[in-house]
């Protein structure tokens, strides 16, 4: 059986969409209640009756909203009026939810033709608004795909992150960036499939390394026609596809027939394309002998915490692991976090045909009708009892166990760091929010400054934000942190004044000395904003080559730490981290400027017609010294836009 993933949602997978309203009926409740912002029971409870009464016997999902409009839980009903009208029994709910029910004003209302879709919706909206009283799957990085172009007469094979909107087929999903890696140049050495971009695909005039070192056929240059390059697609289809034994015997059949031939270049190809294949099934295939498609889940709580492991098994390979560890999983029993969890995993992913879990789930049957429609074939989840599918679970289990221990290990690590860190730099109170901040430029060129935020857990990389600086001038690094400064809190003071919403920061941390810290401190003091904790790490002496760092107050007073200190590396982690994304997003804008085009600069020339201009008259320039009428010539250039063209280098006629 094939594993190929299916990616596509539903016609109309969201409320947004065009056709959403055809499945999905989102109104607001007709009578909404708006109260005070302080926590109210009687008043959320008023507010939930309302809404009661104008309530389906429908199943849907719906939302509840604070004061403000912000969302503090989704829920789904098979019968949404008797589903909500539990929340006006508030002497019957535990404390977290009467502090729910105390919180909220309005509710939003969501109908669906069955409680599968509701299931879906509700993950999707969890996914969105990240409420304050949802189990949150906190995951930012997104599983890594092998993607299969199909838009191109030499598909190329890559791999691929995020929304999976290119033409192709994609596999996966794997644990991580590296087994992919790994994956893709076995199969390149296996395949022979391109791995390059069109556009240095297209400039080829003779083969790259990668055909040198027997990673790539070269269809580029015509090492290979079309016929034979689809044959290779083909193979490396049906062995993603689970039918890897099939193409070994294939290469190994024409091993045999090249030695026979007396062929021996080619049968030294077809053996190390064979010893290819070898290494992926006998890399990957790990305990996963009898599977075809599957996902493998065990949960373990311990003090509180959750932690769940998976394990993802395709055509008989698996491809990798997995720890989760969900958070506002208080109050609620373990078969509601691991419910919630597996609803938003397959929100990003698409479920195997086979789903193996370590416990009874009471919803089981109605996520397996929901994902059936992910999946576009039938889904089973079960739990195991015997055999080899057992021995996965109970591996799934003790590494379960072991990724949960090691978690809060860590963090009791970690929150030593941060509580020294809090006495180390005079903080008030533990920071629960650290921003760190640092520019990078040329000579004062393609100037951009960025902020990395840490939390008690990690880095907050979704909330990562770069700045291109537009007015400081020339290489002035302290006009560059006054305008990041006025630009960062400017928005933040408007969006939310009350600093309810957590986006302000316990502390500043700036990758900088003295006058970073002036720049920085006039800057705030300029908005009106003295409470925020001010740091400022440069190097100490000899330049940090000893490992030291000094550590700048607003006041004026330094500090120093010792070279071994926990506490300096954990500083020092911030700072290279900030350090790593603002040098790559200037990189990133060097990039976009080496390979910029003056005729990006044209309104209504889009790259299909720019990459037209280009082949036709050759160069830029060119395109700028044609008449009118050559310009009418070019493929794809209407009289209209050639006008505009010509008017653009032509203003004056």
């Amino acid at each position: 059986m094939s594993y190929l993933a299916v990616m596509a949602r539903t016609p109309a997978g969201t409320p947004e969409h065009p056709k959403g309203t055809a499945r999905f009926n989102e109104e607001h409740a007709t009578s909404t209640l708006r109260g005070s912002d302080q926590p109210d029971l009687q008043q959320g409870v008023e507010a939930i009756r309302e809404v009661v009464r104008t309530l389906p016997a429908k199943p849907g999902v719906y939302r509840m909203q604070d004061a403000r409009g912000d969302v503090l839980y989704v829920g789904k009903a098979r019968v949404l009026r008797n589903r909500v009208a539990n929340y006006t029994q508030w002497e019957r709910l535990p404390i977290r939810l009467q502090r729910m029910v105390s919180q909220t004003r309005s509710m939003t209302i969501v109908t669906t033709n069955s409680e599968a879709e509701a299931l879906l919706l509700e993950a999707q909206l969890i996914k969105r608004f990240r409420p304050a009283y949802n189990v949150l799957l906190r995951d930012d990085k997104s599983f890594p795909f092998i993607l299969l172009r199909a838009d191109h007469d030499f598909p190329r094979i890559m791999k691929h992150r995020g929304a999976r909107k290119m033409k192709g087929n994609y596999y996966g999903p794997f644990a991580s960036a590296g087994s992919v890696n790994t994956t893709i140049n076995a199969l390149q050495k296996l395949f022979l499939l391109r791995s390059c971009t069109d556009s240095f695909f297209s400039r080829r005039d003779r083969p790259c390394l990668l055909y040198q070192i027997k990673r790539c056929s070269a269809p580029c240059v015509g090492r290979i026609d079309e016929a034979g390059y689809a044959e290779l697609v083909r193979e490396a289809k049906d062995f993603l596809g689970g039918r890897s034994g099939a193409v070994q015997k294939k290469i190994e059949s024409q091993m045999a027939e090249a030695a026979e031939a007396l062929d021996f270049e080619r049968a030294a190809m077809l053996r190390d394309r064979l010893r290819a294949a070898t290494f992926i099934q006998g890399s990957q295939a790990i305990n996963a002998e009898g599977m075809d498609s599957a996902d493998i889940f065990a949960m373990a709580c311990k003090n509180g915490q959750v932690g769940i492991q998976a394990f993802f098994i395709r055509g008989g390979q698996n491809w990798g692991h997995r720890a989760f560890f969900p958070t506002h999983t208080e109050g609620l029993s373990e078969e509601e976090v691991f419910e919630s969890f597996l609803a938003q995993f397959y929100e990003e992913v698409p479920p195997a045909r086979t789903i193996l879990v370590d416990r009874e789930l009471p919803e089981a049957e109605l996520m397996a009708e929901a994902f059936r429609e992910l999946a576009g074939g039938k889904v089973e989840i079960s739990v195991p009892q015997r055999g080899n599918r057992r021995r996965l679970i109970e591996q799934a289990m003790r590494n379960a166990v072991e990724a949960l221990d090691r978690r809060m290990a860590e963090r009791g690590s970690q929150a030593k760091i941060w509580r020294e860190m809090a006495e180390f730099l005079e903080l008030p109170d533990l920071p629960q929010r650290v921003e760190v901040y640092d520019n990078s430029h040329i000579q004062g060129a393609k100037a951009v400054g960025a902020m990395v935020v840490a939390g008690p857990e990690g880095f907050l990389t979704s909330q990562y934000r770069k700045f291109n600086i537009r007015e400081a001038q020339s290489n002035d690094d302290f006009a560059m942190m006054r305008e990041v400064m006025t630009r960062r809190f400017g928005r933040v003071q408007e969006e939310d004044p009350e600093r309810e919403s957590g986006t302000w920061p316990d502390l500043v941390l700036i990758d900088g000395g003295k006058g970073q810290m002036s720049a920085v401190r006039d800057a705030l003091e300029e908005l009106g904003i003295e409470d925020v904790n001010l740091i400022a790490i440069a190097k100490g002496p000899h330049h940090g080559r000893e490992g030291r760092e000094v550590f700048h107050f607003p006041d004026g007073r330094e500090k120093m730490l010792p070279v071994n200190s926990p506490l300096l590396f954990h500083l020092q982690r911030l700072r290279d981290e900030v350090h790593r994304f603002v040098i790559g997003a200037h990189r990133a804008k060097r990039s976009r400027a080496i390979t910029a085009s003056p005729l990006d600069e044209i309104p209504g020339i889009g790259p299909a017609r720019k990459r037209a201009l280009l082949l036709h008259f050759g160069t830029a320039g060119k395109v700028r010294a044609a008449s009118l009428e050559d310009l009418q010539r070019a493929p794809g250039v209407s009289a209209a836009v050639a006008q505009t063209i010509y008017d653009f280098y032509h203003p004056n006629g």
